[in-house]
């Protein structure tokens, strides 16, 4: 198991990246999963993570029906002087709940971020909600915080550590 790996290590990581597969139960129990794009910024919202979508999106519909969802996100490796080289992402898993908030009842710096200079536009917000996630639990990582050589071990590369 990675030994240097922290909650404040993922937290820097989750951060800098903003692609993730969102795992959520339909009102049938049947699972399903999606790319999104999110934002986080642990130290100032709360250790929330942010998504936005349509009001009448499945996703919307889905976690209305049930909050439990689980995310991973993949941070990407490579080697500087050889681009051309495959190495697998590193990844970040974590279930939790989500609740839907109208896009006009959140902070103007979360919109901002999410929507990314498209907040002006009065109508995209009308029509849109903010998926609030919030982590529970642990972090399951792989890769986060260990060397491109140490992740070739999967013992060192393993990790996991509390949400918060």
């Amino acid at each position: 198991m990675g030994s240097q790996l922290t909650t404040e290590t993922v937290w820097r990581a989750l951060e800098k990246e903003l692609f993730a597969v969102l795992g959520m139960v339909t009102a049938k129990q049947e699972a399903r999963t999606v790319g999104i794009v999110y934002v986080c910024k642990p130290s100032v919202w709360d250790s929330k993570l942010y998504i936005g979508t349509g009001k009448t999106s499945w996703k919307a519909r889905h976690i209305g029906a049930n909050s439990h969802v689980s995310m991973t996100v993949t941070q990407h490796k490579r080697i500087p002087f050889m681009p051309w080289m495959k190495i697998p992402p590193a990844t970040i898993t974590f279930h939790g709940t989500a609740r839907l908030i109208p896009a006009a009842e959140v902070e103007s710096d979360v919109l901002a971020a999410l929507f990314r200079g498209m907040v002006k536009d009065a109508q995209r917000v009308a029509e849109s909600v903010v998926i609030e996630v919030t982590p529970q639990g642990h972090f399951v990582t792989y890769g986060i915080g260990v060397s491109l050589w140490a992740m070739r071990s999967p013992e060192q590369a393993r990790g996991r550590v509390a949400v918060g």
